[in-house]
């Protein structure tokens, strides 16, 4: 009998055949058809809801993030000519499409699938993990591409030791409990000379101050009730800021004032200012750090060939190669 276009292997599921391992006992997990993943071994069962297999049973403190990416499924993604994504994740990752092309790749906190959507049409296939429901959204964006989206905990990841050519994480790790121990998590999943790059939320400019004042009443407000505050006070702020520069004598430093005390993004885009000024404002979690601060983790780790982006703080290295 002829094999089928669908009975076809692609070299995604291939690799998540050799690469997928059971949370509870270690065990290599096999596939389920349409229902997930079982362990052999344990009997332990990931089921495939709405089209994503779970590896965790809650969203936890990234239930803000799932709301948000949701709501805005496509308003990052690079369409037609326009290619911000694209700028975005080369300065943030320092990646470049010749080391990405034919890579096994992992993406940590792929969100609605906006940097994945860049690494595969670089030539990758990528594995894109999110704790929040957010999963869903990059699996239905990314359906034609090699991808696949789990919904997984960073801090315990179902993949083999040295799984992956290249990992990266762009504006995600600042947002769990602990930065440093959920880069450092990551060295474990890497192959030999494979390579490590970061992006975090920068500590040397303290604009963020008043924002992170703001956020421990907000972050505790129902997603859904934040956004609807929002998109009130965010086209106010953003016009009363910049209605008072043309005030003259005291226009510019009450405007600068103004943002100080009630930060919101400035892009000129109504809806990418509400979302990334939702960004700011809905996690519970949201660190700042150095490049000295960062630069010691991946000392730490033996990271060798460490390189800083063009936009604060990314940093990338590569994993020694095996001795032989």
């Amino acid at each position: 009998m002829p094999i089928t276009e669908e009975q076809v292997q692609s070299p995604l599921s291939a690799d998540l055949q050799a690469i997928l391992c059971c949370l509870n006992c270690g065990g290599k997990l096999e596939s389920d058809q349409a229902q997930g993943y079982v362990c052999p071994a344990c009997q332990r069962a990931y089921p495939n809801v709405k089209g994503i297999v779970r590896f965790v049973d809650a969203q936890h403190y990234a239930a803000s993030f799932g709301f948000q990416w949701h709501r805005y499924q496509k308003t990052q993604l690079d369409q037609g000519e326009v290619r911000e994504s694209d700028r975005n994740f080369r300065i943030k990752t320092c990646l470049r499409p010749e080391e990405l092309q034919g890579k096994l790749v992992l993406d940590v906190g792929c969100g609605m699938g906006r940097f994945a959507e860049v690494a595969t049409r670089w030539g990758a296939r990528v594995v894109g993990i999110d704790l929040s429901a957010a999963a869903e959204v990059a699996a239905i964006n990314l359906a034609d591409r090699e991808f696949t989206a789990f919904q997984a905990d960073a801090f315990a990841l179902p993949f083999a030791p040295e799984s992956f050519d290249i990992i990266y994480s762009v504006g995600v790790l600042h947002h769990t409990p602990d930065c440093q121990a959920a880069v450092k998590s990551l060295d474990k999943y890497l192959k030999p000379s494979g390579i490590l790059s970061v992006w975090l939320y920068s500590g040397y400019n303290k604009w963020y101050r008043f924002s992170d004042f703001w956020r421990r009443y907000t972050h505790k407000m129902e997603p859904e009730r934040l956004h609807s505050v929002l998109k009130v006070a965010v086209p106010f702020f953003y016009n009363l800021e910049r209605g008072l520069r043309h005030v003259p004598l005291v226009g510019r430093p009450a405007a600068g004032a103004v943002h100080h005390v009630f930060p919101v993004n400035r892009q000129k885009d109504p809806e990418a200012r509400l979302l990334d000024t939702f960004d700011w404002y809905s996690p519970k979690y949201q660190s700042k750090h150095t490049y000295e601060e960062v630069f010691r983790w991946y000392e730490a780790m033996g990271m060798e060939d460490m390189r800083v982006g063009e936009s604060s703080i990314a940093v990338r290295g590569r994993k020694p190669a095996r001795r032989a």
